[in-house]
């Protein structure tokens, strides 16, 4: 019987505690549930099938969810699935527990809880219990990144390696020398002798299992002792089993047939030795995987120098604070994020959005830890320290997509929790078959031994996590950050991505795009004299045309008895003449002439722009047109997307005639126009009939779009609140980033897909092998010191073969 109390803080009366009981009471398993009004809180006692996972299930659909809290371990002693499968079997079967993942490649696990049901500390004694190390890793005591962390662990493996490796030769030499070179066998007996050979090897393989090989026995033997075996239980038995046979052998060989006082130390040795170099080589591949956050750590500088009244001082960043002028000279790395108070330059941002080209820098403009300034010396006020900068929640997004699980691990799971005791089982079985066969205890011995130590669940363990872990660093790289690990596999899956207009596939703001004088009057005269009455509006067309007469440097006239006119256009006088600026409607009720720009300004309506007429005393003067330009690479990113097999859409509230012509210069056919934020929901659900859809857009009314999709992808020049409700963030303003996202989340997957082949092929072709059903038909068996490098093979191929993604292009 179990025992939990859930914090609840959605009750508020007496029919609400009455409720919870309910909800409790009706599941499966549950023997009493009673809710404490006054404590916000209910105690159930519970068997299975229940568990505090489904309990806290059961209370959310009915209305009450249970207050959960999150604890992040590190976790150290894995080395295979099995072991990833001990683990969460030990934190799960707390009461309180709601879930747990283990993450083999970043050797980490993420931990869900009832509030108040359970501490963080009696997680770690969970793991400890089930003979792995474990602390809690907070905030003010993060993890090292993955790649330090496998740093520390490569070089003590190659420490061991090395003991492990000088102990063996000799081994090694006289078991195998007597086989390989000729008369070395009888050199051997004509000087130590035979028994003298065997006391050496006993001695040293003795030594090799006692020190570099303890690992093996400390972690494997208790966890078969719980009857809960894993990978280290099965090079334990394999060794130990070689070890005892030999020193028997060797210390009372009158106990055994002369036929069968035959020694295996070389074996038990040889063992070790191999999977210890398999460790060290998976270790390092490792390492080199989680690199990516390990040179996101780097990007942070040790020290910034800080103005002061009385000059200029050096600090550790860490002493940073907001508010704090820093100055910045050419080619530093900019400490902390901030607002550009000094200076004009340009900073070079390609660790923040994967694009190449430096961007401008003027008073007022952000600027975020981690870039390089360009040339020009700068000074910024800091806005953002710790963990609260960008840099700080890019780490800490790529470090949470990768501690997570893809739906496809659900298979390797189910798979390795029964792995390692079929194993155990299926060597037992080769043992008693080939005794019934009568090839004597030593041949059944060794045939045991070798299925042991081929089985390698630690290549399946490590198929899908590994390629997370590489693939989300690459992404982090390009400016594309997967929030949760499992979008990686759905964003594979999309048949449909539709994007928002504004913002998305257009810069999000107008411009003035065409400007078209009648015969006689220069640009730079209309442009100004349009400019200046619209200098004294606040609507966006206007500002659109002030932005373009500024930007060519033109002086204003003055601008008097400016009037705006409702739903057509603008009057003012300047320099003492009438200038009138509107549509179509304004110039006839003026009587004014528009001819010879009519044709062009229906063509320019066509292509989604706002044509607007100029007249300057009853004269047409010019024709401008305003638009939302479609930004450099957006034609580059739907083109890109339809290559791969995706149907692009456009969905925007934006009037039908502007979205249509936006899709149209794009190659969009299908567009949903002047829909409201609720209405992209809906848009969104009627483009699922493919198969899954995903959604771009950067706007607090893509919101609700973007949580609705099956994958949602922001712009990260975007709001934080359409950022929160997407699970891939594009760093950039790059429309472009989603076809490399979703380039890169198939690539992925493919590389899952190919580890987890290997994986299984792997054990399903060599495990009959190694038990001998080739050996009645003359063909090979395998020895343990054979299944010993294929089995430290098989993880460092599927590490390697993770690796590529490093240098895939996207």
């Amino acid at each position: 019987m179990s025992k939990t109390t859930f914090t609840i803080d959605g009750m508020h009366c007496g029919a609400c505690t009455g409720r919870v009981e309910r909800a409790l009471s009706a599941e499966p398993g549950v023997t009493s549930a009673t809710a404490n009004l006054m404590a916000r809180s209910a105690r159930v006692e519970f068997e299975a099938p229940a568990t505090p996972a489904s309990l806290a299930a059961a209370l959310a659909k009915a209305g009450y969810p249970v207050n959960r809290a999150e604890a992040k371990l590190d976790i150290t002693g894995m080395t295979c699935a099995s072991c990833v499968s001990h683990v969460e079997h030990a934190l799960t079967a707390l009461p309180g527990v709601i879930e747990a993942s283990v993450n083999l490649a970043t050797q980490t696990a993420q931990v869900g809880y009832a509030q108040g049901a359970v501490a963080p500390s009696e997680l770690v004694k969970a793991v400890e219990g089930a003979g792995y190390g474990a602390r809690v890793a907070t905030a003010d005591a993060p993890a090292a990144p993955v790649a330090e962390r496998q740093a520390a662990e490569a070089a003590k493996l190659k420490r061991q390696v090395l003991i492990s490796a000088a102990l063996t030769l000799p081994v090694f030499v006289l078991a195998m020398g007597t086989h390989l070179i000729p008369g070395f066998h009888m050199a051997v007996m004509h000087t130590i002798g035979e028994r003298a050979s065997w006391w050496i090897q006993l001695v040293l393989t003795a030594l090799v299992l006692a020190f570099p090989g303890r690992v093996f026995l400390r972690i494997g033997i208790p966890a078969l002792l719980r009857g809960a075996p894993e990978m280290n239980s099965l090079v334990a038995m394999g060794a130990l089993a070689a070890f005892l046979y030999s020193a028997a052998v060797t210390v009372a060989p009158e106990l055994l047939p002369a036929s069968a006082r035959v020694v295996y130390f070389e074996a038990a040795a040889v063992i070790v030795t191999l999977i210890l170099v398999g460790r060290w080589l998976e270790a390092r591949a490792k390492g080199r995987a989680g690199e990516a956050i390990s040179r996101l750590v780097a990007l942070r500088p040790a020290t910034a120098r800080v103005a002061r009244e009385n000059g200029t001082v050096e600090l550790p960043v860490e002493e940073l604070a907001p508010g704090d002028i820093v100055l910045l000279t050419p080619g530093e790395r900019v400490a902390v994020d901030g607002l550009v108070t000094e200076g004009h330059g340009w900073i070079d941002e390609s660790m923040l959005t994967g694009e190449p080209a430096p961007v401008e820098k003027t008073p007022g403009a952000e600027i975020t830890g981690g870039t390089v300034n360009g040339q020009t010396a700068l000074a910024f006020r800091v806005t953002a320290t710790g963990t609260d900068t960008v840099l700080s929640r890019i780490i800490a997004l790529v470090e949470e997509a990768q501690g997570q699980k893809l739906p496809v691990q659900a298979l390797v799971d189910k798979v390795t929790r029964i792995f390692v005791p079929a194993v155990m089982v299926l060597s037992l079985l080769t043992f008693a078959l080939w005794m019934l066969a009568g090839q004597g205890f030593t041949h059944a011995l060794v045939a045991a031994i070798s299925v042991m130590i081929i089985a390698c669940p630690c290549a399946m363990g490590l198929a899908t996590p590994v390629s997370i872990l590489v693939g989300t660093g690459r992404g982090a790289e390009l400016g594309l950050l997967f929030r949760r690990g499992d979008a990686l596999q759905r964003l594979s899956e999309v048949k449909t991505l539709a994007f928002d207009k504004t913002g998305t596939l257009t810069l999000g703001h107008p411009e003035l795009t065409e400007l078209i004088p009648v015969t006689g009057i220069t640009a730079e005269d209309a442009l100004a004299t349009a400019a200046a009455p619209e200098a004294r509006s606040e609507h966006p067309l206007a500002r659109a045309i002030v932005a373009a007469a500024e930007a060519r440097g033109l002086p204003l006239p003055r601008a008097r008895k400016v009037e705006a006119l409702p739903g057509r256009g603008l009057s003012a006088e300047v320099d003492g003449k009438t200038v009138l600026l509107g549509n179509a409607r304004a110039m006839t009720e003026a009587g004014i002439d528009i001819g010879p720009l009519a044709a062009r300004a229906l063509a320019l309506a066509g292509e989604g722009k706002t044509p607007i007429y100029l007249a300057r005393d009853g004269a047409a003067m010019a024709l401008l047109a305003v638009a939302d330009p479609i930004k450099e690479h957006a034609a580059e990113a739907v083109s890109a997307l339809q290559a791969a097999g995706v149907e692009v859409a456009l969905v925007t509230g934006d009037a039908k005639p502007t979205a249509e012509a936006v899709a149209r210069r794009l190659g969009i056919t299908r567009v949903e126009a002047e829909v409201l934020p609720e209405g992209k929901v809906a848009a969104v659900n009627a483009l699922g009939g493919k198969g899954a859809v995903a959604f771009v857009g950067d706007g607090i009314n893509d919101a609700p779009a973007l949580a609705a999709a099956d994958v949602g992808l922001a712009i990260g020049t975007g709001t934080d609140v359409a950022i929160e409700a997407a699970e891939v963030v594009l760093m950039g303003d790059d429309p472009r980033g989603a076809a490399r996202a979703l380039r890169l989340s198939r690539a992925v997957m493919r590389n899952i897909r190919e580890n987890l082949f290997w994986a299984f092929a792997y054990n399903v072709a060599l495990i009959p092998v190694a038990m001998g059903v080739l050996r009645p038909f003359g063909g090979p068996g395998l020895s343990p010191m054979l299944a010993a490098g294929a089995m430290a093979f098989s993880s460092v191929f599927v590490v390697t073969n993770a690796l590529r993604l490093r240098r895939a292009r996207f």
